[in-house]
């Protein structure tokens, strides 16, 4: 039992916030450096209680809550300056043998037929060079193959499902411990705006106020993020200026190797807020 204290460095950030991902990645890097039993992360629980800078860095604070034989459950709380902005549970269980079962990928496992398609795409899209995020995306870490882009970086309504192809821009040759905390990484991007698609607004519009409330993960297996794995996410909900968000992970086997759950904030603004009120009084 007791405490331990880390900090995490400032990452690639996208505008002023502190992106999530790096958030949830590096306090779980943190719970595992407090890890002394073998285990590895099975599951987290995130909660974004302040919106940090992505310039500053960020002291985690571990808590170990319980230790057992199988399992451990630790608590890591990020601070900004004496600003709680980040809270986290997460779960460490030894590897054990037991019944298996796992749904199949939802879309083909083609990463050649996405590439042709991503490449087509900007070729033939004038929405490729207007698309700011595209160009964004390539200051990330993380390499991201869109199977349909124009539904994912375009303005119109669509859909609320979305998949994407996602590893390391280069190969990281990380233990078992930062691979999950890679794909923990990877986990919060191109996520919260599945339940923005059906609406025709995307996160970064004068239209809405868009942020992550609350991230979940289940790591089934370890993953090899230097390699392609298919992220197949939807929204099956949006309500009361919030959306849910849920997706999983497959590697190119077809595996599944990870679930994530996410809650947003999706608040409409100015015009489109004055819609909704008149819609919903008429």
């Amino acid at each position: 039992m007791g405490e331990h204290v880390f900090e995490g460095p400032a990452g690639p950030a996208m505008g002023p916030r502190l992106f999530g991902g790096q958030a949830i990645a590096q306090a779980l890097m943190a719970g595992c450096a407090a890890e002394d039993g073998g285990r590895l992360p099975n599951s987290l629980h995130a909660h974004f209680l302040k919106a940090g800078a992505s310039t500053d860095r960020v002291r985690y604070t571990v808590t170990t809550l319980s230790e057992g034989r199988s399992f451990a459950v630790r608590r890591i709380d990020g601070m900004q300056g004496d600003a709680l902005i980040f809270s986290m549970t997460a779960s460490f269980h030894i590897e054990e043998v037991g019944h298996e079962h796992a749904t199949p990928s939802p879309f083909d496992l083609d990463i050649d037929a996405a590439l042709s398609a991503l490449e087509d795409w900007r070729s033939k899209s004038a929405r490729a060079n207007d698309a700011p995020l595209v160009d964004r995306l390539q200051k990330r870490p993380i390499e991201i193959v869109p199977l349909e882009p124009d539904s994912l970086f375009g303005a119109g309504a669509s859909k609320p499902q979305a998949a994407v192809w996602m590893r390391m821009r280069e190969p990281s040759g990380a233990d078992p411990l930062m691979q999950r905390a890679l794909l923990a990484y990877a986990s919060d991007m191109m996520f919260l705006r599945n339940a923005l698609l059906p609406h025709g607004v995307r996160p970064g519009s004068s239209q809405v106020q868009a942020a992550s409330l609350d991230h979940a993960i289940w790591f089934h297996e370890t993953p090899d993020f230097d390699t392609w794995h298919l992220y197949a996410t939807e929204s099956p909900w949006a309500g009361h200026a919030r959306g849910l968000n849920r997706g999983h992970f497959y590697d190119l086997q077809g595996r599944m190797v990870a679930s994530v759950a996410q809650e947003s904030l999706m608040r409409p603004r100015g015009e489109a807020r004055d819609r909704l009120l008149q819609d919903k009084a008429s």
